[in-house]
C-alpha cells in the first residue's frame, strides 16, 4: 500500500540562503522552513574546535546520544534550526564570497544579522547583491537598523529589553519586596523581531512575485521592542506619563493579576464589567460588583489601592483547585501557574499536538516544540531535523552546479 503524497507547503519553491546566527535570524528562517521554504543555513566550517551557530555550543543541555553521553548538539541550538540544511563556508574568503555570490543567484531571500558593514566588506550587502540580482529580497537584522546614531553598536536582546523600555514595566514595584527591573524569561526582542522579519519577507515576496522587484528589509530588535510596547506605548503618547511596573498585575485592567490561594496562586484575569459581576457571584461578595468605586472597569483602576486588598483576602480563603473549577464553569478567565513539566503534560497542550518526535543521525528520537501555526489545507511538515555542522555541504552544492573536482579545490582553499 503506498504512503499518499504529503499535501503542497505555501512556500514550497523559495529558496532562502540563511547567513544568520543565534536566535532572531535563526526563529524567522525556522518559521519560513515550517511553511515549506528551502532554508540553506550558511555557517562558519569547524576551525580548532569552534565553528558554526555560536548555539550548537550553548550547553547544557545537549542532546544525548544513543549511548547516553552528550552530544556536541544544544538544546539551545536545536530548537530554532528544524527544516533547515547547513553548509558551511568562511566568507571572509574571496573564494567564500564568490560563492555565496553564486547562490544567492539561484534563492529568492537572503537573510543575515551581522554588523551594519560587516557584509559591505565581504561584498555582500544588500546594495551589492541586489545590483546583481534585482529580484532578490535581503533581509538584515541588526540590533538598531541600518540607519540612525546607534547603527553601529551591537545589539543584544537583553540590552535592547532595557533600552526599549520593557524593562521599565516588567518586574515587582519599586515600594514592594523584590522591586525592580526584570527582563523576561525568554528573548522576547529577538523573538519578535523574527517574527515581524517573517512578516516583512513575506510581504516583500508578494511585492517581488507582483512587480518582479526583489527590496530591502531592515529590521532591528530596538524598532520591534518599541512596537511591541503596544498598549502601554500607547498609553504614555496619549498621556506623556510614563507607566511604571505593576509587577503581575496590568497598568488598564482591575483585577488583572496573580492572587495567592490558601495553597498555592493562580491569575486571575477579568477582562469586562459582566465578568467581574461573575467573580463576585462566585466568590460570595455579589455587593462588590454594585459597589460605585467598583462596578466599571475604569472605578476598579482608580481604586485599584482599596480593591486589590479586599480581593487577596477572599481569595486566599479557598484553595487553588476550588478556584479554578468554579471560575472555568461561570467563564470568568483564570488559569494555573505551570512549570514547563506541567505545560508539556497538559492536556489541552498534548491534544494540541505541542510537541513532534524527529530522526536525527545522532539520537533515536528528538523531540522539539511543534509550530503553533495551524493550516489546514496546508498543514506545516517536519521534514529535517536541525542539522549537523555542514552536514548538507555537498548535497547544496552539486544541486547548485558545483563538481566534484570544484568542491574538492575549495575544501583544499579551506573555504568549506
Amino acid at each position: 500500500m503506498s504512503t499518499p503524497p504529503s499535501p503542497p507547503q505555501p512556500l514550497s519553491g523559495v529558496r532562502i540562503l540563511d547567513l544568520s546566527r543565534v536566535l532572531a535570524g535563526p526563529w524567522c528562517t525556522q518559521t519560513l522552513a515550517d511553511l515549506g521554504a528551502d532554508v540553506i543555513k550558511v555557517e562558519r566550517p569547524l576551525r580548532d574546535g569552534s565553528g558554526g551557530d555560536d548555539t550548537r555550543g550553548w550547553g547544557p543541555p545537549f542532546l544525548k546520544a544513543r549511548d547516553g553521553e552528550d552530544t556536541a548538539e544544544a538544546a539551545y541550538y536545536l530548537g530554532t534550526n528544524r527544516n533547515k540544511r547547513s553548509i558551511t563556508v568562511d566568507i571572509a574568503r574571496p573564494q567564500g564570497q564568490a560563492l555565496i555570490r553564486r547562490l544567492a543567484a539561484q534563492c529568492d531571500v537572503f537573510i543575515e544579522n551581522f554588523k551594519v558593514g560587516d557584509m559591505a566588506r565581504y561584498g555582500l550587502d544588500a546594495a551589492a547583491l541586489r545590483a546583481l540580482y534585482p529580484r532578490l529580497v535581503y533581509c538584515s537584522i541588526t540590533g538598531f537598523g541600518q540607519t540612525g546614531p546607534y547603527a553601529d553598536r551591537a545589539g543584544y536582546d537583553y540590552a535592547i529589553q532595557g533600552i526599549g523600555g520593557l524593562m521599565s514595566v516588567t518586574g515587582e514595584r519599586d515600594d514592594l519586596p523584590g522591586g525592580g527591573p526584570q527582563k523576561v524569561g525568554v528573548a522576547v526582542a529577538d523573538l519578535f523581531t523574527g517574527m515581524y522579519a517573517s512578516v516583512a519577507i513575506l510581504a516583500a515576496l508578494r511585492h517581488r512575485d507582483a512587480t518582479g522587484q526583489g527590496q530591502a528589509v531592515d529590521m532591528a530588535l530596538l524598532d520591534t521592542q518599541v512596537a511591541m510596547l503596544a498598549n502601554l506605548g500607547a498609553n504614555f503618547l496619549a498621556t506623556g506619563a510614563a507607566p511604571r511596573r505593576a509587577g503581575n498585575a496590568h497598568q488598564n485592567i482591575v483585577p488583572y493579576q496573580v492572587f495567592e490561594t490558601s495553597d498555592g496562586h493562580m491569575i486571575l484575569a477579568v477582562g469586562n464589567d459582566g465578568q467581574f459581576a461573575k467573580f463576585c457571584e462566585v466568590a460570595g461578595r455579589p455587593e462588590l460588583a454594585a459597589d460605585p468605586r467598583f462596578a466599571r472597569n475604569a472605578d476598579r483602576v482608580r481604586h485599584r489601592a482599596m480593591l486589590v486588598p479586599l480581593l487577596e483576602e477572599i481569595v486566599r480563603a479557598r484553595p487553588k483547585q476550588q478556584w479554578l473549577s468554579a471560575l472555568e464553569a461561570a467563564k470568568v478567565p483564570c488559569g494555573a501557574i505551570n512549570d514547563l513539566a506541567e505545560v508539556f503534560a497538559d492536556p489541552q497542550v498534548q491534544a494540541r499536538g505541542m510537541t513532534v518526535p524527529m530522526p536525527h543521525p545522532l539520537a533515536d528520537t528528538l523531540r522539539v516544540v511543534a509550530s503553533p501555526m495551524k493550516l489546514s489545507g496546508t498543514p506545516v511538515q517536519y521534514r529535517r531535523a536541525p542539522p549537523l555542522l555542514g552536514e548538507h555541504t555537498d548535497e547544496v552544492l552539486a544541486e547548485f552546479g558545483w563538481s566534484d573536482a570544484e568542491r574538492a579545490e575549495l575544501r583544499r582553499q579551506h573555504v568549506l
